[in-house]
Order: structure tokens, then C-alpha cells, then sequence
């Protein structure tokens, strides 16, 4: 990820509403969420949501599809995945150590479904 793609999606994740819907389409999943699901969660009104999801996609970590008369939002997680690789790319410096707690805290604590496991 260029610097430039790094300050768009900061300068998205830095007002309180919409990290709140990006940490809610994340939890979501790749199935994403209709605007309105997503507005009644978060309490906003549809100009309000409009806007901010607006914003979030054209920062390039959100994209939207239609779904008969429902727009879905889905979280690019190769965009994030971008975004964190940009942060630690320089972390440890050949001290291990240093990076450790944030590569721990990234591990994934889900659990496969039992039917993706048998």
C-alpha cells in the first residue's frame, strides 16, 4: 500500500461514525449488510449513512452491490490487510520482540464452523 492509499483510509477510520460501521461490516463477514441493517444498527439517519458509507468506499476499504431493491456493503479485507502490512512493515527492525504483542493480537480467534472442520 503507497502512503498516499494509507492517509485516505486513516483520514476515513478517524470520525466515530464511520468506524463504527466498518468494525460492524467486518463483523458482518463477506456477506456484508443492507444500508438500511447497518443504519438502524448504528443509529443514523440514511443521509447521514449515505455520506459516511460514501466516504469509506471511496477510501477503498468498504464496496457496495445491489441486491434486488437492497444495496450491500461488504468490508474489503485485502484493504485492510494493506493497511496493517503498511503499519508494520518496519515494526521489529531485527528485534523480533518489538512486533510480538501486535502479531499476537492479530491471530485469529475463529473458530471454523463444524461443518468447514468435519
Amino acid at each position: 500500500m503507497e502512503e498516499d492509499r494509507a492517509l485516505a483510509a486513516f483520514a476515513a477510520l478517524s470520525q466515530e461514525t464511520r468506524l463504527r460501521i466498518v468494525r460492524l461490516l467486518i463483523q458482518a463477514g463477506p456477506d456484508g449488510m443492507a444500508a438500511g441493517a447497518i443504519g438502524e444498527a448504528i443509529g443514523a439517519t440514511t443521509s447521514r449513512l449515505s455520506f459516511h458509507l460514501t466516504h469509506l468506499e471511496h477510501a477503498g476499504l468498504i464496496r457496495s452491490r445491489r441486491d434486488g431493491r437492497f444495496i450491500i456493503y461488504t468490508v474489503l479485507y485485502p484493504s485492510f490487510s494493506a493497511l496493517i502490512e503498511f503499519l508494520m512493515r518496519d515494526c521489529c527492525q531485527g528485534h523480533p520482540d518489538i512486533c510480538e504483542p501486535a502479531m499476537a493480537a492479530l491471530e485469529c480467534a475463529c473458530e471454523p464452523a463444524a461443518t468447514e472442520r468435519a
